[in-house]
């Protein structure tokens, strides 16, 4: 059974405005190993910015001074950010990618790759939904469905509801939709009464937020996954309107006690960061003295104040 969700956007901010999604990945030390790795086997792969721990940053963290803390990389379109942030976090097979191959060449080809020293959910294989679709978690711990298709987005987040969220995955993507401007549904499947899995309940679904894709199911059986920072998004805010917007909505009903430095959980335990678009180039100045001033402001937030941290970074 497919249904069509609409939700009105609650946006009250310029339409001029735009905020982009990125996934962003929390690894032990092998950011810079995991981006390379990752741009070395998808198309257009390619390591674009890296940015290093100040004196504070690294007291926090546990990391030495001076050594990676975030990698940039895009792989197929899609870009992603990936953290050194030491054994804090696991990330979890609830959040995994799934990559659309346009054949099964490609498909094998990844699947090759991305199971060498990982563990495999399902194994490659046909299945009813499609032709070549294995599930695998890679060497990095990050989670990837490859299969036999031809969406244009190549690759899109997947939100599995599972324990106490389970069910509420259409819920959840009303929600995010309610949020966010140019968002929308391609299709949502759900459980018949004679499949395995919650009747009603949301088997597949495709739904594009802020122009990203996302894909979103509720577990067909109880499984152990949960929702970690482990995988987060980012929310890129150009403006304090921005930022307190998507802060105030997203964090509604979520963990307080998650709250800190633009990171939030929200009312489902996903968990956001919303951050200045400048960021990246505050925190990747070649002049150290700037970042660790930027660094230095910034740890002390909840909801990170474009205004301090511009100040932060301007030695004002």
């Amino acid at each position: 059974m497919e249904t069509q969700i609409k939700a009105k956007p609650l946006i009250t901010l310029k339409e001029t405005d735009v905020e982009k999604i990125t996934p962003f990945l929390w690894l032990d030390r092998q950011a810079l190993d995991a981006a390379s790795f990752y741009a070395s086997i998808f198309k257009n792969g390619r390591v674009k910015i890296t940015t290093h721990y100040s004196a504070e940053g690294a007291a926090v963290s546990g990391m030495q001074p001076g050594s990676i803390m975030t990698v940039t990389f895009g792989i197929e379109g899609q870009e992603f950010t990936a953290i050194n942030g030491g054994p804090v976090f696991r990330i979890s097979p609830a959040i995994s990618f799934m990559v659309n191959c346009r054949t099964r060449d490609k498909v094998d080809y990844l699947w090759a790759k991305l199971s060498e020293g990982g563990k495999v959910m399902m194994e490659l294989d046909k299945y009813p939904f499609s032709e070549r679709y294995g599930w695998v978690e890679d060497k990095y711990g990050v989670s990837w469905q490859i299969l036999l298709g031809n969406d244009s987005q190549i690759i899109a987040p997947c939100l599995m509801f599972a324990g106490e969220q389970r069910g509420k995955a259409e819920e959840a993507i009303n929600y995010y939709m309610s949020l966010f401007r140019n968002s929308s549904v391609e299709r949502v499947a759900h459980y018949e009464e004679d499949e395995e899995g919650p009747t009603g309940a949301v088997k597949y679904a495709a739904f594009t937020i802020n122009g990203q894709n996302f894909k979103a199911m509720d577990s067909g059986r109880e499984v152990p996954f949960r929702f970690t920072p482990a995988i987060s998004f980012v929310v890129n805010c150009d403006t304090q309107e921005q930022i307190d917007y998507y802060w105030e909505k997203l964090s509604a009903g979520g963990d307080e006690s998650a709250q800190q430095c633009g990171w939030l959980k929200d009312r489902y335990e996903v968990s956001w960061q919303i951050v200045p678009a400048l960021m990246g180039r505050m925190m990747s100045d070649p002049d150290q003295e700037k970042s660790r001033r930027v660094m230095a402001a910034l740890l002390p937030m909840k909801k990170l104040d474009i205004r301090m941290l511009k100040k932060a970074y301007e030695g004002k």
